[in-house]
């Protein structure tokens, strides 16, 4: 038991130092030589990476970022699987996943001002349910195709994933659907509080979309209401 906890508090740090580990100011620093949170919304995610620099950057933002989430529950698993002998312990891996969240959030590294969580939230989910992703992914594509808004698909999307992971218990008939419901509904408030400028603005008709035309970061330097992520 006293194992058990020590891997667990352990994972959980590691996972949170791990996520702490923000792509979006990493690319920016290296392809532009600059920190993104000056530019645009002032958000070190991967939207605010695109407005600015371009579709590679904001590939290389999402897919780190992607790559922090799913790692930070598969790492938990196998350490969970493989030393502890505790093959379906998903308490542990959703601990994990929302402490990677917590360090995109709030980085250690860079004074405790990261992004959103989408990106690292999508690469959680897949870990922990790849048909759950799979829902999500297609509401986050129909929310955005709808209405050229990534805010709109991440808050669609954020929504979804509590009610897939319900649904597919549910259909599959597997223990702990309650549990789980609430571990992901924790996940997604967290990533919904934090587009919650973002609603303001949508509910104001003034987010961003993609069917807009672009402006230049040094317009929007000083206002961090005009980007969504």
């Amino acid at each position: 038991m006293i194992i058990t906890i020590l891997c667990l508090l352990a994972m959980v740090v590691l996972s949170y130092l791990f996520g702490s580990v923000n792509f979006a100011i990493i690319v920016t620093r290296l392809f532009a030589k600059k920190d993104i949170r000056d530019f645009g919304s002032g958000n070190a995610g991967m939207t605010n990476v695109l407005r600015t620099l371009g579709k590679g950057p904001a590939a290389l933002t999402f897919l780190g970022d992607f790559a922090k989430g799913a790692l930070s529950v598969l790492i938990t698993r196998l350490v969970f699987t493989v030393l502890l002998k505790q093959p379906d312990n998903f308490v542990v891996e959703y601990a994990a996943a929302f402490s990677a969240l917590l360090g995109h959030i709030f980085p250690l590294y860079y004074g405790f001002k990261g992004g959103k969580g989408i990106a690292v939230s999508a690469g959680a989910l897949i870990a922990l349910s790849p048909l759950a992703f799979l829902c999500c992914l297609v509401v986050f594509l129909v929310f955005f195709l709808i209405t050229k808004i990534v805010s709109v698909g991440s808050i669609a999307c954020a929504v979804a994933f509590p009610i897939s992971v319900l649904v597919l218990k549910l259909c599959f008939g597997e223990p702990h659907v309650l549990l789980e419901t609430l571990l992901a509904t924790l996940i997604a408030l967290l990533v919904i509080y934090m587009h919650r400028g973002n609603i303001v603005r949508l509910v104001h008709g003034e987010e961003n979309s993609f069917s807009k035309k672009k402006k230049k970061p040094e317009s929007e330097k000083q206002d961090g209401t005009k980007a969504e992520e």
